[in-house]
This record gives structure tokens, C-alpha cells and sequence, in this order.
């Protein structure tokens, strides 16, 4: 008696009976190219947030907030929601744009266009 013979003597006395020509035939699965790309697609698309939906109060405190933080030149953070994540940034308002709706935010390495539909919350860290 060899060792598989063992093995699948041992199996079938248990409590939970397996048959051997099952575990090999559905043992492995095998995936098509389409279907791991719609899987990873749907991956993607449940961990997207859902837009936040701001108030006039929210819009009122975010724009007071960037006042504040521009004219003080501190350092402030901010939170954006983009394409269904949020993204949180951190540096000094260089420039406020309102022609093109966007603010430049000074990070240590590189100067950051924000547009100012993507802004949630707004953080002054002094």
C-alpha cells in the first residue's frame, strides 16, 4: 500500500468523506482572460465611495476656510474626493484661481492643481 492509498483510506473513515476523482477534476480552476477583467473592473467599482453631497453650510465653512488659509500662508490640509476615492493633500495655498476654479497647493516636492468642485474638508494644521 503506497502513501496515496493511505491518504485516501484515511479520508473516506473520516467524519467528512471526500471523493478523490472530484478533488482532482474541480481541485484546480482555471479563469479566462475576460472573466479576470470584468473581475477586477467589479473590484474596482465596489471600492469607489460615493460622492459626498455638501450643504450651502459645508460650501460656506470650505470657503472661509481657504480664505483663511490663504492670507495666513499656514499649512493646511485638504481632503478631495476624485473619480470615487478620497485623496488627501498637504502643504500651503499658493494661489487661488477663480477664473479656472482651482487653487495651488505647495507641497514640499511640487505644486498641486486642485479644482475646487473636487475639495470635501478643508484643515488648517497651526
Amino acid at each position: 500500500m503506497n502513501i496515496h492509498d493511505k491518504f485516501f483510506e484515511g479520508i473516506k473513515k473520516s467524519k467528512y468523506p471526500l471523493d478523490p476523482r472530484r478533488n482532482i477534476k474541480w481541485g484546480t480552476s482555471m479563469m479566462l482572460p475576460e472573466h479576470v477583467s470584468l473581475l477586477r473592473e467589479y473590484y474596482e467599482e465596489v471600492k469607489k465611495e460615493p460622492k459626498p453631497v455638501l450643504t450651502e453650510y459645508d460650501y460656506v465653512i470650505i470657503s472661509e476656510t481657504l480664505e483663511l488659509a490663504y492670507t495666513s500662508k499656514g499649512d493646511t490640509k485638504i481632503k478631495r474626493w476624485k473619480n470615487g476615492h478620497y485623496i488627501y493633500n498637504r502643504g500651503t495655498i499658493e494661489e487661488i484661481d477663480v477664473k479656472h476654479r482651482t487653487i495651488h497647493l505647495h507641497d514640499p516636492f511640487y505644486l498641486i492643481p486642485i479644482k475646487l468642485e473636487e475639495i470635501v474638508d478643508i484643515t488648517i494644521m497651526d
